[in-house]
């Protein structure tokens, strides 16, 4: 196995076992605490109408972070070309 192959599982193991030490515990948590109560009736006593300021602002924003993530993979791409 070529070491690339062996630091990409050894890096996709260690962000697995961290997702799953953080999010098992959490949802245990919200389940047993009544926060499901409390997101039900956040979720119930939300306007409905339109987008407004801040999913226009939320769009915008995703879209530049999308756009640099982008822009970083195609620059490192670039410069790993040119060795």
């Amino acid at each position: 196995m070529s070491a690339a192959i062996q630091w990409w599982s050894r890096l996709a193991a260690a962000v697995t076992g961290a997702t799953l030490a953080l999010v098992v515990p959490v949802h245990a948590w919200a389940a047993s605490n009544g926060v499901t109560d409390v997101a039900i009736e956040a979720a119930r006593s939300r306007r409905r109408g339109g987008f407004g300021f801040f999913g226009i602002f939320g769009a915008l924003c995703c879209l530049f972070v999308v756009a640099a993530i982008v822009l970083v993979i195609v620059l490192v791409g670039r410069n790993r070309k040119r060795k």
